[in-house]
């Protein structure tokens, strides 16, 4: 009974959820995070544009499992909708790597310090990771994931993203 009750809880938290209180995005416009040249960027540059944003790690298991779909995705929604990783790590080289190794094509950040508030601040109260928010052009939160993303996710999330 309890391995059920533990199933069922972990796929409650690894559901595409609507925000169920409005999120702000504000906090992740508001951060400079770095690069993977090591230099600061504003990710104000990616305010009015639909986006996935996905954060990460290089020790997460489903985070690596996930980034094919986001590369795909990025592909076929290129200019529509951009796809941003936020690495959970602290150095700009491991995360260049490792970005390399699995040829992450997508704007990728490190962000240091910053990442575990961030997420909190952006509704990840546990910092449980990965975690995806889908952002629509004004900037309002429209769906969030905790845990693995698939292609049914970023399918799902699509029309909110790209409504006007």
């Amino acid at each position: 009974m309890k391995h059920w009750l533990a199933a069922l809880a972990l796929g409650f938290c690894t559901q595409l959820t609507l925000a169920a209180e409005p999120l702000s995005s504000a906090p992740l416009f508001a951060a400079t995070l770095a690069n993977l040249d090591d230099q600061p960027t504003a990710l104000s540059r990616y305010q009015g544009k639909p986006l996935v944003v996905n954060f990460w790690a290089r020790w997460c298991g489903p985070c690596k499992t996930e980034i094919p779909e986001l590369i795909k995705f990025r592909q076929t929604h290129k200019g529509k909708i951009e796809v941003l990783g936020i690495g959970i790590e602290e150095r700009a080289e491991s995360v260049k790597d490792f970005a390399k190794a699995y040829e992450m094509d997508y704007p990728v950040f490190v962000a240091k310090a910053q990442g575990i508030p961030l997420m909190k601040a952006l509704g990840n109260s546990k910092a449980g990771l990965p975690y995806t928010l889908f952002i629509d052009r004004q900037g309002k939160i429209v769906q969030q994931k905790m845990g693995l993303l698939k292609a049914s996710d970023l399918d799902a999330a699509t029309p909110a993203l790209l409504a006007e």
